[in-house]
């Protein structure tokens, strides 16, 4: 079975599709959610984690110097856990290659947009759907992908569209997108991931058949 750690910042969403995922059977005896690190004291993900029986782990990101530091104290503490599978979950706090390098294609994060459009350093949050509304983009969407060095850069593992209607603003569009779009395929990247179906060549991710 698969040891899955979960890093959050904030409220939890993501980390919540993917609790009632395990719990409706998703992962099967394949994966389970062993651990949450918070990136901050008093996040509501915490909450989610504590009432699913799931044990976390505050590091806060203020009582380090710099990234460096801090991604050694996130990276030991995964270590430590014996996690197969790190998933970011609104983790807000870019870390260095330490954990890249200790978890090779083993880190996923969804990205609220179709990557490569509207991704990078800066794109996170509403900054995200302000911009996609700016260039008028008639789809949008979510990506989940590996993480690697490069910020939202790493190998791309599952997509999904979502229609951008006229009427909208980045708070109805980031709510239709997670709703429509990363609920659905981040709790499935896991799945996959539990299940041993994604390899990766030359920098792009493919997913076996079942």
């Amino acid at each position: 079975m698969k040891r899955i750690a979960v890093l959050v910042s904030g409220g939890g969403t993501n980390l919540q599709a993917l609790i009632d995922a395990e719990k409706n059977g998703l992962f099967s005896d394949k994966g389970k959610i062993t651990l949450v690190i918070s990136s901050k004291d008093g996040a509501y993900a915490l909450t989610r984690a504590e009432t699913a029986g799931i044990p976390s782990k505050v590091i806060p990101r203020k009582d380090y110097p710099d990234a460096a530091a801090y991604t050694r104290a996130v990276t030991d503490a995964l270590i430590e856990e014996k996690a197969d599978i790190v998933v970011y979950a609104g983790f807000m706090t870019i870390l260095d290659k330490q954990i890249t390098d200790a978890f090779p294609y083993k880190m996923i994060n969804v990205h609220p947009a179709l990557i490569p459009s509207f991704c990078g350093k800066g794109y996170y949050g509403l900054h995200v759907h302000e911009e996609a509304l700016k260039r008028g983009v008639k789809l949008s969407g979510a990506t989940v992908h590996f993480v690697t060095e490069e910020c939202d850069g790493g190998p791309i593992i599952l997509q999904k569209a979502v229609e951008v209607k006229n009427s909208d603003t980045p708070e109805t569009l980031q709510k239709r997108i997670m709703e429509q779009a990363e609920w659905k395929i981040l709790p499935e990247a896991v799945r996959l991931l539990c299940e041993d179906r994604v390899s990766v060549n030359n920098g792009i991710a493919t997913v076996k058949d079942e």
